[in-house]
């Protein structure tokens, strides 16, 4: 049977605490009036984690944040570590997106040790992976994306504990999007690489991310081998979010 369908919103650094209560109250109320819902995760910045969590409190909606720290404590100077998020209410961690991996240099390394710390503090990550334009463009795709889960996964990962997002870097906030056989080929590729060796691949959650939005959600989300979606900036609209919400619900 195929993993229950997930949906995660990652807010990026957007937002204030009057739209965060806005938005995940909206939500609230739509998932409570609705006969079934998905897994849903709300992933604000860290400062609005608290806030968040106490508006999605006795609702479907669970929260997530966007990275944490590979140590449990120390001099790490604007960090967070993933014992904090749980304590704050987090039960995921986005760990690997590529604007971490680009912006602050995040290796395959980091990307793990940040996802044992998750798992540590009884977190379960969220590990992002993807290729870029060149590296598609130069045949790469699948050797890049093997190579980032191997690098990427704690040695504890089972399908139960990790959700793995595939998120092609050229259509992250571009609007463009990958099209539903590239989105197969890819999630075949994922899924693959990760039942090595293991029994339970067939479980393993499988996010897309990459300009998902209301209007295109249900083909992608009908892609053989697609557990759900990472959404970036359509999880800030109410309406947009639902209906990507309710296109797997």
């Amino acid at each position: 049977m195929a993993p229950r369908p997930m949906i995660a919103g990652n807010w990026k650094m957007n937002g204030t605490k009057t739209m965060a209560i806005d938005l995940a109250q909206n939500l609230v109320a739509r998932s409570k009036a609705a006969a079934s819902v998905p897994r849903i995760a709300l992933c604000p910045p860290a400062a609005l984690l608290e806030t968040v969590s106490r508006a999605v409190s006795g609702s479907p909606i669970v929260v997530g944040a966007q990275d944490c720290h590979p140590k449990d404590k120390g001099a790490h100077t604007g960090d967070t570590s993933a014992w904090l998020l749980k304590d704050v209410g987090c039960t995921y961690v986005i760990v690997g997106h590529s604007e971490r991996r680009a912006d602050h240099a995040e290796t395959d390394a980091i990307v793990k040790s940040k996802a044992e710390a998750a798992l540590a503090a009884g977190l379960t990550p969220i590990i992002c992976v993807g290729e870029t334009q060149s590296q598609r463009d130069a045949g790469k795709a699948n050797d890049v994306v093997r190579g980032q889960i191997l690098g990427s996964l704690p040695s504890s990962a089972t399908a139960t504990n990790v959700v793995i997002a595939y998120e092609p870097v050229w259509a992250i906030g571009t609007g463009r999007t990958a099209t539903p056989n590239d989105v197969q080929d890819m999630h075949a590729v994922v899924r693959e690489t990760f039942a090595k060796g293991r029994t339970d691949g067939a479980d393993l959650t499988i996010l897309y991310g990459g300009s998902v939005k209301g209007s295109n959600a249900k083909s992608l989300m009908s892609v053989p081998g697609v557990n759900g979606a990472l959404v970036g900036g359509a999880s800030l609209d109410a309406a947009d979010f639902w209906a990507i919400i309710q296109s797997v619900a």
